[in-house]
């Protein structure tokens, strides 16, 4: 794509990385034919390559975002499905975060929209307002259909649809720890929302690592991976819980080394693998943020550099959801699989897997026609393989998917621990 920004306009590193990615770009429409909102809508502008011309008719111009761009910027579910049928290579992922960058800058949002724009990034990074909010939530369930008979106040009915009839409960039996050879020294993420909503998936990683003789740590001072605001375009947010995670964990990696970080859902995966390009620019995190990068490992990338013994057949079917963070944004496709089978399970890949579920961190809070037509689509599709059970690693698709079926839907990691020795899942009864 030819472009014509001025030196002027390049001076600036957001808007020169921006148009390296845009001459990438040859207008070939591949990425139509796999882009969720595209298939779902058909309108030419809510597809990867339409978007990327609004972008680049915007940033070249030097204007401020205006009604039109955001709302299609808007619909873009950062699910980079593009990005795996592009055969020029664009960098979708960076051209879109720096579109929501200027979007967040430069456009004023009616009132409403901005009031719930702060509310989720003031609440959903912070586990203890969090919890509070969803106990609010079920007090406040009843009233869902009053906010979704009013068009801009549809997210808050989302918000209160989506929030869980109860939280599971963190187990109180003691921290498991290793009681022979220590094999390996790692992290792992504790985030934000995940814990709130499942505590027994960092539970379950926990007692199986260290059933195959690899310590666990607990950082000091990490939290939010930031990808929640950092997908809203509140840069400065998104990049101060980046630095904070760093410190914790460079004190961790100096001090007693650590040979992985390892994230248990997949979105935050992606972000953390993205840490050393979002603070390229800092001069004081640069270079600890790309080490931390290179550490930082989904749980399944991690396991299946164990070589875990196969296991007899369980008898049991599993739909694997492969969610879009996962596939897409870390291109990690056969590990979880092919530990699902290692550990006794049949495997089966729904249609369409390519397809988001229509979670994408707040997406099916502020698109939630959009997100719903997406997820009836998914759970179609995944009850369509006649499984016992459905896997995935990421936690929205698990809240997302999981509100649309009675097919029970697991962590992956939590079908393994029990295959290794682990408790029983509590949703397979």
């Amino acid at each position: 794509m030819q472009t014509n920004f001025t030196a002027e306009q390049l001076a600036d590193p957001h808007v020169a990385e921006s148009e390296a990615i845009l001459r990438r770009c040859v207008h070939c429409g591949f990425c139509t034919a796999t882009c969720p909102t595209y298939v779902t809508l058909g309108n030419e502008l809510d597809s990867p390559r339409g978007r990327i011309y609004l972008i680049k008719d915007m940033l070249e111009n030097g204007r401020a975002a205006d009604s039109q761009v955001v709302t299609h910027l808007d619909r873009c579910l950062s699910c980079l499905a593009c990005t795996t049928t592009c055969p020029s290579g664009v960098d979708y992922m960076h051209l879109i975060d720096n579109a929501r960058v200027h979007v967040e800058k430069t456009y004023r949002r009616p009132l409403m929209d901005r009031f719930i724009r702060a509310l989720l990034a003031g609440i959903l990074p912070y586990p203890k307002r969090f919890r509070l909010a969803l106990k609010a939530a079920q007090l406040g369930r009843p009233f869902a259909f009053v906010f979704a008979g009013f068009r801009s106040a549809k997210p808050l009915s989302a918000m209160l649809d989506l929030a869980p009839q109860s939280l599971a409960a963190a187990s109180d039996a003691p921290r498991p720890r290793v009681t022979g050879e220590v094999k390996g020294r790692v992290a792992i993420l504790s985030g934000c929302a995940q814990p709130v909503l499942d505590p027994r998936i960092n539970e379950a990683a926990e007692r199986l690592l260290t059933r195959f003789g690899v310590e666990i740590v607990r950082p000091q001072g990490e939290g939010c991976c930031g990808a929640l605001v950092h997908h809203m375009g509140r840069e400065e947010q998104a990049l101060e819980f980046a630095r904070r995670n760093v410190d914790a964990w460079i004190g961790e990696i100096e001090s007693g080394g650590l040979d992985a970080i390892i994230i248990t859902a997949s979105g935050c995966g992606t972000t953390i693998k993205d840490y050393g390009h979002m603070l390229r620019l800092d001069p004081a995190y640069a270079q600890k943020a790309q080490r931390v990068s290179a550490l930082a490992k989904d749980i399944t990338e991690y396991l299946a550099t164990l070589d875990l013994p196969k296991q007899d057949s369980r008898g049991l079917t599993v739909a694997y959801h492969s969610a879009c963070s996962m596939q897409h944004g870390q291109k990690i496709t056969l590990q979880p699989k092919a530990l699902l089978r290692q550990a006794g399970f049949a495997v089966r890949d729904p249609a369409e897997g390519h397809l988001c579920c229509g979670s994408a961190g707040t997406y099916n809070i502020l698109q939630p026609e959009i997100s719903a037509q997406l997820k009836a689509r998914k759970v179609k599709n995944i009850e369509a393989t006649k499984a016992d059970v459905i896997a995935t690693g990421n936690i929205g698709c698990i809240t997302q998917i999981g509100s649309g079926t009675d097919m029970p839907i697991l962590h992956t990691v939590e079908l393994l621990d029990w295959a290794y020795g682990g408790p029983k899942p509590e949703k397979l009864g």
